[in-house]
């Protein structure tokens, strides 16, 4: 007897797949739920022990559409995590209040996996246009280290699908771009010594305040230029300084500081231009205090990670499709970013599509509507069928 997307969704979010925890029991679940209906997946293992992806397949009997190149049903298996929030519920325990599901990755982004997981019964009996592919990945919420590892994986394949439907939470509406998002962390070296003669030493604190002024003026000049006709929300490219750690006790030199940042590249910007200039400048302004007391005093700057933005493309087909069936014709941009820009690097369509608001996400009593699963489940069915061509 098939399992209703709700059930699956309680199942999904009883595993605690924040991202500094494993997935894995997640992944094994799916595998052998997958199994169960005669559908054979493979596992790519994570660096991280405990860590994995799954890549399934579901071939059509017609031998003419199992020759099309497929399309992929996408979503990450992790959450963010619940420490410091004030939920009403258990966050792993799917609760049901007044049409809505609570529960951590309910909304980001269990529930589009369960509506595909809902689906297979029917795939597996129906006649498909042409294969269709399950998608499930690790760590998107903080490296996108998983979906980097599968599309390396579908390249050694040399698989490149027709098209790539990630359910990120949208409503059901289309988007089609998001900007790129990168961390970095600069580490800054000073000379301790004792505060009553901080002549003798260099403040490495101080040397971070500078650099923070560095960023904060080029976030002002990316804002005093935005993109003309931007469909984004901000049109420029945004800076955002996270996390600043330094220091020992505040009656010695701070010998050490370091600085977490991050931009979000409004696509079109030259990222790579500006984080040279970035360099550039801070190098110039710093150089006398490092100089003064080379070679212990520095400053290194480390990419800790770089997620692609999803350009538009033209004829978009899943775009195209998605709209024509749920009525969303206009495609949105967002800023917020997710692993489309991965898949997109396999040469092939890619958009956002899920149930879900994303105003509902990381935060505490996120929930998503059983209407909107319901309906995710029959549009992959419509779409994915031959009722509906794709």
């Amino acid at each position: 007897m098939s399992e209703t997307v709700q059930t699956l969704l309680a199942k999904l979010v009883a595993f605690n797949t924040t991202s500094s925890r494993p997935n894995q029991d997640c992944i094994d679940f799916i595998r052998d739920y997958l199994a169960g209906h005669g559908v054979t997946s493979d596992i790519i293992a994570g660096a991280e022990p405990g860590k994995a992806c799954l890549w399934a397949t579901i071939l059509p009997n017609d031998p003419a559409a199992r020759a099309k190149p497929g399309i992929v049903l996408a979503g990450h298996s992790d959450t963010v995590p619940v420490e410091g929030q004030d939920w009403q519920s258990d966050p792993f325990t799917l609760t049901e209040r007044g049409g809505k599901l609570y529960a951590r990755g309910s909304c980001d982004m269990k529930g589009f996996i369960a509506c595909a997981l809902a689906a297979v019964p029917d795939l597996v009996k129906g006649r498909l246009a042409q294969p269709v592919y399950l998608a499930f990945t690790h760590d998107e919420e903080t490296d996108m280290s998983g979906a980097q590892s599968l599309t390396s994986y579908l390249r050694q394949k040399e698989l490149v699908p027709h098209w790539v439907w990630i359910g990120e939470p949208t409503e059901l509406r289309i988007i089609d771009s998001h900007k790129g998002v990168a961390m970095f962390s600069t580490d800054l070296t000073g000379v301790p010594g004792h505060s009553s003669q901080p002549d003798q030493g260099l403040n490495a604190i101080e040397l971070g305040v500078d650099f923070m002024q560095i960023l904060r003026q080029a976030a002002h000049d990316k804002q005093a230029k935005p993109f003309v006709n931007s469909r984004f929300d901000p049109p420029y490219t945004t800076f955002n300084i996270g996390i600043i750690k330094g220091g020992t006790a505040e009656n010695i030199i701070a010998e050490h500081c370091r600085i977490d940042w991050q931009t979000r590249a409004h696509p079109g910007d030259d990222l790579d231009a500006t984080l040279a200039q970035i360099d550039a400048t801070a190098r110039r302004q710093l150089a006398p205090r490092f100089q003064a007391f080379a070679p212990r005093a520095g400053m290194t700057t480390c990419t800790c990670f770089n997620i692609p933005p999803l350009l538009p493309t033209e004829h978009n087909i899943g775009a195209a499709t998605l709209g024509r069936l749920t009525g969303h014709t206009e495609r949105q941009a967002v800023s917020f970013a997710t692993e489309a820009g991965f898949f997109q690097k396999l040469n092939t369509h890619v958009v956002i599509c899920g149930p879900g608001s994303i105003a509902q996400a990381h935060k505490a009593d996120e929930f998503v509507e059983k209407s909107q699963l319901i309906a995710c489940v029959d549009l992959i069915l419509r779409i994915l069928l031959c009722s509906a061509p794709a």
